[in-house]
């Protein structure tokens, strides 16, 4: 009985090692699929704010001339792309990197604006992906006057 035993504990030796090198791979994949996806939701966060608020800030670029002029109030699209990019060379300090892949404008006073937001891996790296970008748009509207009830 005593030598069945032996040979049979013989057999499962190193059994409970390749077990645990199995469980560590899979909780290790675990923690990088919570890790870089949480990076990936923040990336499409940041990315959907700063297309928002740069629309916005360039949406606030009259046309001083136009209006003057004619009374129109319409965006001026210099003075609209240099907002955008002033205003996403300032956000764009943080631990992700922030590039504008374009300004377009909705007739005479609608703005659009297209930002990818690249955010560093932690555990992908490990599997050659150091990056997750994602690319959002944003739409803002020029608005003047008072409008509605008394």
């Amino acid at each position: 009985m005593r030598l069945a035993r032996l040979a049979t504990a013989g057999r499962e030796r190193g059994a409970l090692s390749l077990m645990v090198v199995v469980l560590f791979g899979a909780l290790i994949l675990m923690a990088g699929i919570v890790v870089d996806g949480g990076a990936q939701l923040t990336a499409y966060e940041n990315a959907e704010a700063l297309a928002q608020e740069a629309a916005r800030a360039g949406a606030t670029s009259v046309d001083a001339s136009s209006a003057y002029r004619s009374g129109a109030f319409v965006v001026d699209a210099q003075q609209a792309q240099a907002a955008v990019s002033a205003y996403l060379a300032t956000a764009g300090n943080r631990d992700y990197r922030v590039s504008l892949n374009g300004v377009s404008f909705i007739g005479n006073s609608a703005i659009e604006v297209t930002v990818t937001v690249t955010e560093p891996t932690e555990f992908l790296s490990l599997i050659g992906v150091p990056t997750i970008s994602c690319r959002r748009s944003a739409t803002a509207s020029l608005v003047t006057g008072v409008t509605g009830g008394t």
